[in-house]
């Protein structure tokens, strides 16, 4: 199994607790999510690309920004997640908004289709990002904006670290490789920016965009949902006994402690935001 599909593998496992945990994960980013619209420019009546859109966001937020005489076309390369955004916007009524399975490195539309061009925690992920990036500008129309979002570093970001920290007394990881598919693939200010720039952007900007990663639940449910987010955390929880995983669930407790002030969840977030025009 080559590396590209074992991901994509990975991520159909993921995609139903992303599902059971929709409404939680996009309150925890809602912060990001309007962050990446105010760099992308998005207003009514545009013409967007979501790459990579998940279960659904930012594609059904900008949905309302856009308005019904903009559009809104969401992407994803799992077909899980593709289908959990369709049936949350047939929920919410949203009529605005396409769907189409489909890899950030070939993406399915004609050269300058759109005017803005987003990917909320995605472009890490990519197998290839400098044609992801690539593909990206090829759709979004000459002038239009492209915005990305991605982690910031691991020790900035307790939401990771007072998790990993924990697991890797257990299970050690293996070494980190800075370019592989990963959360922290472009934690290093100027490296998506690099790659952005060199796909082809103009007025490249840079943006630390710091936030409160926050959501009325309570440590039980935080690790409930953590737990289950990460297929590299599911693996390694999935290859210690029960006894173990129980003790890991009360170390975690106590480290996150300080982060649930009145028993709801609010860890101190960074993220990178890069935006530039096509």
């Amino acid at each position: 199994m080559t590396p590209d599909k074992s991901l994509l593998e990975a991520w159909r496992e993921s995609a139903k607790f992303w599902s059971k945990h929709n409404d939680t994960i996009r309150t925890m980013f809602m912060p990001l999510t309007h962050a990446l619209v105010e760099a992308a420019g998005i207003h009514e009546g545009q013409n967007v690309l979501d790459v990579a859109g998940g279960p659904g966001e930012p594609s059904l937020t900008i949905a309302g920004i856009v308005g019904p005489s903009g559009t809104v076309t969401h992407t994803d390369a799992t077909p899980e997640m593709v289908e959990t955004a369709r049936r949350e916007a047939e929920r919410r009524g949203i009529t605005n908004m396409q769907f189409h399975e489909c890899k950030a490195e070939s993406l399915p539309f004609p050269d300058n289709s759109f005017d803005v061009t987003v990917c909320r925690l995605g472009v890490m992920l990519f197998s290839d990002p400098p044609a992801g990036v690539r593909e990206m500008l090829r759709v979004t129309k000459p002038g239009g904006r492209v915005a990305f979002a991605v982690w910031h570093k691991s020790e900035l970001n307790p939401f990771c670290y007072c998790v990993s920290d924990i697991i890797e007394r257990y299970i050690a990881s293996p070494a980190f490789d800075p370019d592989a598919p990963g959360a922290f693939r472009f934690a290093e200010p100027g490296k998506l920016a690099d790659v952005v720039r060199a796909a082809g952007a103009t007025d490249v900007e840079e943006r630390v965009f710091k936030f409160d990663l926050a959501a009325p639940i309570t440590p039980i449910e935080f690790w409930a949902m953590r737990s289950k987010m990460s297929d590299t955390l599911r693996d390694k929880l999935n290859k210690m006994p029960e006894s173990e995983q129980a003790q890991v669930a009360g170390e975690v407790g106590q480290a996150v402690k300080e982060y649930f002030p009145g028993n709801q969840m609010s860890f101190p977030t960074q993220m990178i935001i890069v935006s530039g025009r096509a």
